[in-house]
């Protein structure tokens, strides 16, 4: 059976070690019964997906080749492997139930993927997945962090991020340029912000599109007149999620007042 050539042009790196593919299978808790594999390429984890009882596994991937490859390889699941684009067909995956992502990511289309998950977050109740080590730590960093960012805050507010174990450049086919790491994600228990959602997104958005500047000058679109507040004075990255819920809250208040 051919094997499938990784794609730069896809962002193909494949994991070719079996014990970090268990060991990735394995950090997948058993929060729901439905499962999304993005990208499996030749099924590496695909496979141990599959060898569970305990899971309704569903792999999406964009390359032809893998699709092939995987419905060669595991013909008696050819209707849990489909071809198509994450970022287009999330809807159609598990519609009107929950269900959790597992996968080793493209490094290029990580952020994207994550603000995907952060659409269906109500639906999407766990993240096992490998990314570029450097994004796995900005996903988890702290308030007060250099890397600490608008994704930190996005992922921070609706889950609890653990970051489960490095992966060395070595144990990929190509190996990428830089190294791996494995993360979880846990949906928390906020069904709902306590402000307005579009409020706090743009809150967030543009205070770290202009990181360096204080919240009064980066925010200041989204003030009302005379409005104050202890955050203004303090830069974006030394807020917390809560803390950015707080500031929209007394947005809204006062704006009440008026």
């Amino acid at each position: 059976m051919s094997i499938v050539r990784a794609k730069k042009s896809l962002g193909q790196h494949f994991l070719v070690d079996q014990n970090i593919a268990r060991k990735i299978t394995e950090s997948l808790l058993p929060i729901t019964e439905n499962v999304v594999e993005i990208g499996p390429g030749m099924g590496v984890l695909t496979k141990y997906l599959f060898e569970s009882n305990n899971i309704n596994i569903v792999a999406i991937d964009i390359d032809h080749d893998s699709i092939e490859y995987l419905h060669k390889t595991y013909p008696d699941h050819i209707n849990q492997i489909v071809y198509g684009d994450f970022l287009k067909n999330s809807k159609d995956l598990f519609p009107e139930s929950d269900f959790s992502i597992i996968g080793n990511l493209p490094y290029n289309i990580s952020s994207q993927i994550f603000f995907k998950i952060l659409e269906r977050k109500n639906e999407i109740k766990q993240v096992v997945c490998m990314i570029q080590k450097e994004v796995a730590e900005r996903l988890n960093s702290p308030c007060g962090n250099k890397v600490y960012g608008i994704l930190s805050v996005f992922l921070q507010t609706y889950y609890n991020i653990e970051y489960l174990f490095t992966v060395s450049e070595k144990v990929f086919n190509p190996p990428p340029k830089v190294k791996s790491a494995v993360i979880r994600l846990t949906r928390n228990k906020r069904d709902k912000l306590s402000c307005d959602e579009k409020l706090f997104f743009n809150i967030v958005k543009y205070g770290f599109n202009q990181r360096r500047k204080t919240l009064r000058n980066s925010i200041k679109a989204y003030l009302p007149p005379n409005f104050s507040s202890e955050y203004l004075s303090k830069r974006p990255e030394q807020l917390r999620p809560e803390d950015f819920i707080l500031l929209c809250n007394e947005i809204e208040k006062f704006r009440a007042y008026k």
